[in-house]
């Protein structure tokens, strides 16, 4: 024990020794040390800093992906936007032509309507000119047959059919 100490204060008082540093023991704790750090640095620092490094790139991925999810929406509620107003101007084309058409098929209704009305109307009038001439005919046999009997009662004499017919055509033509 005794030569330890004095290994121990020889040691002591010169260099690094006057400071309380062992010089063999400061380079084997250096080596171990950066031994040590080799060790760490290629199997624990490496790897914990390629996962460190694979979280970031996949937080930026995900950052990266959240903009341009923001981007697409923006684009879709744009696209969506002018397709409303796309649909709105095409169904109101279609109510128009709608409104048209059936203002159309009404005026066509209507025309035939006042076309038929128009073909009773001539119809009607046509009978009407059928009957009135049937009943001046009737009239005028009638006015015939009366002349004649008055005729007949007046001169009292029979006229025959050539005198009765020439009579009663002057007696019309002079009330004409």
């Amino acid at each position: 024990m005794n030569i330890l100490l004095t290994h121990f204060a020889a040691t002591e008082t010169s260099g690094i020794g006057a400071l309380g540093i062992d010089g063999k023991a400061f380079v084997i704790q250096l080596l171990t040390f950066l031994l040590a750090l080799l060790v760490l640095k290629k199997w624990a620092v490496k790897p914990i800093l390629k996962v460190m490094d694979e979280r970031r790139r996949t937080i930026e991925s995900g950052v990266n992906l959240g903009d341009e999810m923001k981007q697409r929406q923006a684009l879709l509620a744009k696209e969506i936007a002018e397709k409303l107003q796309d649909a709105r101007a095409q169904a109101d084309g279609i109510i128009a032509s709608s409104e048209e058409a059936a203002r159309d098929a009404a005026a066509a209704i209507e025309s035939k309507a006042h076309a038929k009305a128009d073909g009773i109307l001539k119809e009607a009038e046509g009978r009407i000119a059928q009957d009135t001439a049937r009943a001046r005919k009737k009239l005028e046999s009638e006015i015939v047959g009366l002349i004649s009997d008055a005729t007949e009662v007046i001169v009292d004499e029979k006229v025959d059919a050539k005198k009765d017919a020439a009579l009663i055509d002057k007696a019309l033509k002079g009330r004409a």
